[in-house]
């Protein structure tokens, strides 16, 4: 038996974190993270996973995103049994993530069976329960930076500061071959940027088999680089919106983002150059995570902010009730209202859309990546109506986004960690990002020297027999858990947009008889569809209704 690499998940997406090795004294995982995006990437969640939990000795996890760590649960609730290994950081942070995540669980399970018991229809159980997010957490183990541990015969694994977010890490791991060597791999984790509010630039020693790198900003490269250009972008975008007079909503994710827009907002506060009448963090989660950065707060490296003034200007509000939450909607004017979720899928963010979205002197402003099938990148590609809570919600506010709040390293800086990780005596795989971003990166890479074959873009579920030399061979299973081209977009999200672009056509004709054009032509389709569909629906219709009306 040899060592063995498996890609269970972040293989074509940029969620769902999971790699698995085999080895001959065992098997272990690499994070364990939920998917998140379009509908059919989702419902990978819900499949069973390709590999036998009970037989999962441990998990390394390099840090504590839902898309990392999101499914412990389900995997302990399957029967393993093993302890899973995190810096102290991502430990505190697990504690709220995994019992927020599985109360989402539930709450959604619980909305949809009322639904299907209106229909006598057979009800649903949830991914997994607050229950199974309890008993995960007694099985954490914690590693400082920079300690050589031994989770496993023969296995040693190294934690390093990937600069992402509090705890964050990447993953030195050596695996014992069963000829007596031994394959060394890093596992990347997420890396953060040069330039953070809160931590050292990414750290990892160099000379390895097999480098595992992230690519979720494969050939992009964000604008406003520097933190002082960022927080004048911030400060520009702030006072354009405050100047409108609405609100200012910032869908932000729990951990990391809001921190550091608190940091920057409390700054720009204390420095004269803005002025809202309130910034309201609305969110119970990232209430409790703003707890734990402060707790390790002497891990960060100085920031423009003492510890005393850290997230507690006076104008802040912290807010946990419902009641208070609530109370935030007759704000019309003059606030900056951030909430969870940072891609606008959940949570209390949706109740703020839907109370500003309609108005035209609001502004929303996106500080991170939205992926594809999400209310935020909805939103963000110029949708003019969204559904929100079951209810058509007209897009009237000003949509911004902000790119330079993201907490991965862009195009320049994953190839930098790579070079300075090098040599790679095996492979370089590209994880963690779509394909055109994944395609991006290694172009960069192969341009840069290094050979084309050595830089392997796998995808879900393949299988790579690992010798320190190189890889033995590759394999993909016969029965894929998902269509490769269904990864980006899939027929959920295409209905929506088309329905979308149709309303608008629709509603955007000068005259019902061009809109009953419209619709005639499209009738037409509809019936021709047991014939052969050799053209979009959607052009036909936008040049109907560009022409003069048939009289039909």
């Amino acid at each position: 038996m040899t060592v063995t690499l498996e890609f269970h998940g972040a293989a074509g997406t940029v969620t769902g974190s999971c790699y698995r090795v085999v080895h001959p004294h065992g098997q272990f995982l690499v994070d364990c993270g939920m998917f998140q995006g379009n509908r059919t990437v989702r419902d990978l969640n819900y499949k069973p996973t390709p590999f036998d939990p009970h037989r999962i000795d441990f998990v390394l996890l390099t840090h504590a995103h839902i898309d990392h760590c999101g499914l412990l649960p389900k995997l302990y609730h399957n029967g393993f049994a093993g302890p899973m290994w995190m810096t102290p950081p991502t430990s505190g942070l697990l504690e709220y993530l995994l019992l927020d995540a599985a109360g989402i669980q539930e709450s959604e399970t619980e909305q949809e069976n009322r639904k299907l018991a209106r229909k006598n229809e057979p009800l649903l159980q949830p991914l997994y329960t607050i229950e199974d997010a309890q008993e995960t957490l007694k099985h954490r183990e914690m590693v400082d930076y920079q300690t050589w541990i031994t989770p496993g015969p023969g296995v040693r694994a190294r934690y390093w500061n990937a600069g992402h977010i509090l705890g964050s890490a990447s993953i030195e791991v050596e695996v014992a071959d069963n000829d007596g060597s031994t394959v060394t791999l890093l596992f990347s984790g997420d890396i953060g940027p040069d330039e953070k509010v809160f931590y050292k630039d990414p750290e990892a020693p160099a000379g390895f088999d097999y480098i595992l790198c992230e690519s979720t900003y494969g050939g992009r490269e964000r604008d406003d680089y520097t933190l002082a250009q960022r927080r004048e972008a911030l400060k520009n975008e702030i006072n354009e919106a405050l100047g409108r007079g609405g609100n200012l909503v910032i869908p932000a994710f729990a951990v990391e983002r809001s921190q550091e827009l608190l940091h920057d907002i409390g700054l720009l506060i204390k420095e004269g150059s803005i002025n809202p009448s309130l910034v309201f963090l609305d969110s119970p989660l990232a209430s409790k995570v703003t707890a734990v950065y402060k707790k390790y707060a002497s891990m960060f490296a100085e920031t423009d902010l003492t510890a005393d003034e850290l997230f507690n200007d006076p104008r802040f509000r912290i807010v946990e009730s419902v009641e208070e939450s609530k109370a935030i909607n007759s704000i019309r004017g003059g606030a900056i209202i951030l909430s969870a979720s940072g891609m606008a899928d959940a949570g209390r963010i949706k109740h703020h859309l839907r109370n500003n979205l309609p108005r035209a002197n609001a502004t929303v402003l996106f500080v991170g990546y939205q992926a594809p099938g999400t209310l935020g990148q909805i939103i963000q590609s110029g949708a003019r109506e969204v559904r929100i809570h079951g209810e058509e919600v007209p897009v009237r506010a000003r949509v911004r986004s902000l790119g330079n709040y993201s907490a991965h390293a862009d195009h320049s800086e994953l190839m930098a960690w790579i070079r300075e990780r090098l040599p790679a005596h095996g492979a370089i795989f590209l994880t963690h990002g779509e394909d055109e971003e994944r395609a991006a990166l290694r172009a960069a890479l192969v341009t840069s020297g290094i050979g084309g074959d050595q830089v392997v873009m796998p995808m879900l579920d393949d299988a790579f027999e690992l010798r320190a030399s190189g890889v033995a061979s590759v394999s993909r299973p016969e029965i894929q858990r998902i269509d490769p081209a269904q990864l980006a977009v899939d027929w959920h999200m295409a209905y929506a947009q088309f329905l979308i672009q149709l309303g608008d056509v629709i509603k955007g004709a000068d005259s019902d008889t061009r809109r009953l054009a419209v619709m005639t032509s499209l009738q037409r389709q509809l019936n021709a569809l047991n014939a052969p569909v050799t053209t979009p629906v959607m052009p036909a219709v936008t040049e109907t209704i560009h022409a003069e009306p048939s009289g039909e």
